[in-house]
């Protein structure tokens, strides 16, 4: 056997590795589409109710803050924003009057946010639809015999190995 033909046998990855990546590919455009159908879903109920001025990423940003009062930079790492301009919509939320905002007494530098009554609103619309889908997802077996816990429990570990990956890069 020749030192070449060696070396490919130990670089293939076995058979296990080359599944198990396909179900990872599989799993990563999942978790992609189920984001865009949310905001779809979102979008929907909105035009739905002829709700324009607000965009689904804004809702959803709405619906996670709820009634905490932060700071820009905690939208992020308190994960209540998955967006790339929290400015922007923060700016245009703020404009149409769905949140309040203010300096910081402590660090002017920071902004402190909150939802207005309109923001509220839109909040309750929102969850009125995810309550909704729970109740579907639930009467119709969406999930089968898997419990939602134990699908949270892989995606929190998921999410924890891509932290630690980010970290580790620095």
């Amino acid at each position: 056997m020749s030192m070449h033909a060696k070396v490919e046998r130990i670089a293939t990855p076995p058979a296990e590795s080359d599944d198990f990546l396909a179900d990872y590919l599989e799993t990563l455009a999942m978790v992609e589409r189920l984001h865009r159908l949310l905001l779809d879903v979102i979008k929907d109920e909105f035009e739905r109710l002829g709700i324009i001025d607000i965009n689904p990423v804004q809702a959803l940003l709405l619906f996670n803050i709820g009634e905490n009062e932060v700071t820009a930079g905690e939208l992020k790492t308190r994960g209540y924003y998955q967006g790339s301009n929290v400015s922007y919509n923060l700016k245009k939320l703020v404009e149409y009057n769905y949140m309040h905002h203010q300096k910081c007494a402590v660090d002017r530098r920071a902004v402190r946010v909150r939802l207005t009554e309109k923001g509220l609103s839109i909040r309750t619309i929102v969850g009125e639809l995810f309550q909704r889908h729970a109740d579907g997802i639930l009467s119709r077996e969406v999930t089968g015999n898997i419990r939602l816990q134990d699908i949270n429990g892989s995606l929190r570990r998921m999410e924890r190995y891509w932290s630690d990956q980010i970290r580790y890069i620095y």
